[in-house]
């Protein structure tokens, strides 16, 4: 039985699982470094370990004093959260080669779906569709590369097969380029992944970010929740997040999510995951899955009813999924919001104590956030401080409620970018839903 479990994670998502082990009777225990002493979740754990000083290296990313905090602790499991350790197959490895249960995927899993060149190939096996591109690392064939490119068509994209989070990726739109791109990029991969391996596609012009979130149990059970839209974004980092994506059909859904559950299936898949795809003239192209829980997780719980860190935990002890298919039903729609301590026109992160904080609220309001009024936002870490969720029975019933909710937060001291959702939330193209990933940087001026 999971008793005990180290949540080796920081903010509003350790915060967020420290509640769901309440909830099922679960005792918890806070890692954290010197300089997250006052967090949320610190001052309500049942037990508390110090793992090192404030820099994330010697601490969140610190795997032996983890592992140590449970073996002092007599924990049995870890829940990585995200970010930090949560999709590093090594140490998902060590964690159960040292007699403990993670919280999420076996580390085959990770790494198969971390190295984008092996997860296509294993997701085009499972009839997931892929966006054209060149089925495998480039070699130093430079004719052979040309000929790939210009079989795929211009612009094409080169990308690290061990990147992610908009790192390790070039477009080139003329062929006369292509041979020193893909140089360059290896060489970036090389220094920023220690793995040069670099892969071709397609570079679709004006895609959505579609994803769909899945759940399995390991033992040949899977179910998908659904998509989310989360084309809101500035330099590959997502500001705003919806579920059900506009303009989705039920047929749409049904059939990617039933192909992204047999991937789960083909690949022995266990815990959340979030499958991500690039949607371009009604077309899905696979780019990534996340092994993982994904940050904007609420708006999939919000129009569903199913808690994914519950579920998360119940497979990690071993339990079989007792929700099918036919229990999902999508039920309204919402929409999320990341607060972010950074100023809302350059974006520079505003470290600082907030003097007020006050939370909105309101039917169909959910707020995920560790910080109150005398926290003292830390400079070391992420600027996102929480996230606002709006939920309605259709899209414009739940723009309506976060417009509300924007006017009402109050957070004094620091600076945040709520003035710049309540600005996109005037935009007509954002209300009448269906934006690209590029538009906010167009919008803002930055492309």
């Amino acid at each position: 039985m999971l008793d005990k479990i180290v949540i080796a994670n920081r903010g509003e998502i350790a915060l967020r699982v420290l509640r769901a082990c309440r909830e099922m009777g679960i005792k918890s225990v806070a890692v954290h470094s010197s300089a997250d002493n006052n967090l949320k979740h610190v001052l309500l754990a049942d037990e508390t370990v110090c793992i090192g000083p404030p820099a994330s290296v010697d601490s969140y990313l610190n795997m032996p004093a983890i592992i140590s905090a449970a073996e002092v602790t007599d924990a049995v499991a870890i829940h990585p959260g995200y970010g930090f350790l949560s999709e590093n197959a090594d140490f998902a490895e060590r964690v159960e080669s040292s007699g403990f249960v993670f919280v999420g995927p076996q580390a085959s899993a990770i790494r198969l779906m971390g190295d984008k060149v092996s997860a296509i190939r294993s997701m085009k096996a499972a009839g997931v569709p892929c966006v054209p591109g060149s089925d495998g690392p480039l070699g130093d064939d430079h004719d052979e590369n040309i000929r790939l490119a210009r079989e795929i068509g211009y612009p094409v994209i080169i990308k690290a097969s061990g990147g992610g989070g908009g790192r390790g990726m070039r477009v080139v739109h003329a062929e006369a380029s292509l041979t020193a791109a893909i140089i360059v990029t290896k060489a970036e991969a090389r220094a920023a992944f220690n793995n040069d391996m670099v892969y071709l596609e397609k570079f679709l012009e004006q895609p959505r970010h579609i994803e769909f979130q899945v759940l399995a149990d390991g033992q040949g059970n899977a179910i998908h929740l659904g998509e989310r839209d989360c084309s809101m974004q500035r330099r590959h980092q997502k500001v705003i997040e919806e579920a059900p994506a506009p303009g989705i059909t039920d047929e749409q859904r049904r059939r990617i999510g039933e192909r992204c559950v047999n991937a789960c299936l083909e690949i022995g898949y266990r815990s959340a995951g979030t499958f991500e795809f690039l949607y371009q003239d009604d077309e899905f192209y696979f780019i990534e899955m996340n092994t993982r829980l994904q940050v904007e997780h609420p708006v999939t719980e919000m129009i569903t009813g199913i808690d994914i860190v519950r579920e998360q935990l119940r497979i990690a002890d071993g339990e079989t999924l007792t929700i099918t298919q036919d229990d999902v039903r999508i039920q309204g729609h919402a929409i999320e919001c990341r607060i972010n301590a950074e100023d809302p026109k350059n974006f520079m992160p505003s470290p600082g104590v907030i003097n007020l904080w006050h939370a909105p609220g309101g039917p169909g309001i959910r707020v995920d956030s560790h910080v109150y009024s005398g926290y003292e936002v830390p400079p070391f870490y992420d600027s996102m401080i929480g996230k606002l969720i709006a939920h309605g029975h259709d899209r414009n019933a739940a723009l309506a409620r976060m417009r509300n909710a924007l006017t009402e937060i109050v957070i004094e001291g620091i600076k945040t970018n709520v003035p710049l959702h309540q600005e996109i939330f005037q935009h007509a193209a954002f209300q009448a839903g269906g934006t690209d990933i590029h538009y906010l940087e167009k919008r803002l001026g930055l492309v």
